[in-house]
């Protein structure tokens, strides 16, 4: 096992961190919000970090927390403008976010030095993009040290979401999913507690993109395109997203299939997106679909052992007479 993880550390990080975004789109989706700014706040975490990284002697832990913290301003006031939308309309409001975001990055440098005066100021880089410096990764109980950030914090949502899933407000989420107009007539405050899901979600996005900086190292604009936007989403539609672990199965096949098809050479893509094709198809719900598991193991063949008649029900049974 530890020459396994030794030569696919790069491959389980990434798992880590697409679990985390996974159950960040998670979040919205299972209160009927298709929210597409995830990749967004990502980049606002990521480069939050970075920038603390690499203008500060501040530690990871720090940059976590502001990372969270900037996520959670951005996506307060954001939310209340476009949760009013539903559906394909909320889907282009928020994928346009993360445009804006990514321009941002890409541009920003212009806009501090013409608030500054300062020619000479680099912040974001532009494209080149923000590279961190490179340190030879401690070995702690056989991970290294930039590994047990991103698995402690995906623990810690695993906990988190496992406990809402079972409480009210898992309870409420369905109710808001399934019928928007029956939960307020109920007394729901559904704009409250679509707010919520949409601010936790970007805090659990803006975390991730920051606990990435030490694995990736280089922060541009690029890795935050509209294609990350689509692969987060479709952690959670392969998973499933009604259950939370959907989101980590789905995550955890998207980013490991690539890897695990490589001898299939230039064939690969192909026989990646067949193998998700079918998924969707026969498993619509996504692979961790609650009802199906659950009426498959109730439909196995099952074997009863056989009855071992002892003393007692032999001379009981009734005799036989010619």
């Amino acid at each position: 096992m530890p020459d396994f993880i030794s030569h696919n550390i790069s491959t389980i990080n990434f798992i880590l961190i697409n679990i985390a975004l996974g159950l960040s789109i998670y979040l919205t989706l299972a209160t009927g919000l298709l929210s597409l700014a995830n990749a967004g706040f990502m980049a606002i975490g990521a480069y939050t970090a970075a920038i603390i990284a690499t203008k500060t002697d501040l530690p990871l832990g720090i940059g976590l927390a502001l990372a969270i913290l900037l996520g959670t301003l951005v996506a307060l006031p954001f939310g209340l403008v476009v949760l009013r939308l539903r559906d394909v309309y909320l889907a282009i409001a928020t994928l346009g976010f993360g445009e804006i975001v990514r321009i941002l990055a890409l541009n920003g440098d212009k806009l501090v030095r013409g608030i500054t005066g300062d020619e000479e100021l680099v912040i974001f880089a532009g494209a080149e993009g923000i590279t961190l410096p490179y340190t030879s990764p401690e070995m702690i109980l056989g991970l290294p040290d930039t590994t047990w950030p991103i698995l402690i914090y995906d623990l810690a949502l695993v906990y988190i979401l496992a406990t809402l899933y079972r409480s009210r407000y898992g309870r409420i989420q369905a109710a808001i999913r399934l019928d928007e107009s029956a939960a307020a007539t109920l007394g729901i405050d559904v704009v409250r507690y679509k707010l919520l899901a949409f601010v936790l979600g970007a805090a659990i996005a803006a975390g991730a993109g920051a606990l990435s900086t030490p694995i990736v190292r280089v922060i541009d604009p690029r890795n935050y395109v509209f294609s990350r936007a689509v692969d987060i989403l479709a952690f959670a539609v392969l998973g499933g997203m009604t259950h939370w672990v959907g989101p980590i199965v789905g995550a955890t096949m998207l980013t490991s299939l690539p890897e695990v098809l490589r001898f299939l050479q230039e064939r690969r893509d192909v026989v990646n997106g067949l193998i998700i094709m079918l998924a969707i198809i026969y498993l619509p719900r996504g692979l961790v679909d609650p009802r199906f598991w659950g009426g498959w193991w109730r439909r196995r063949p099952r074997l009863r052992p056989q009855k071992v008649e002892g003393p007692a029900e032999v001379e009981a049974r009734p005799k036989a007479y010619e």
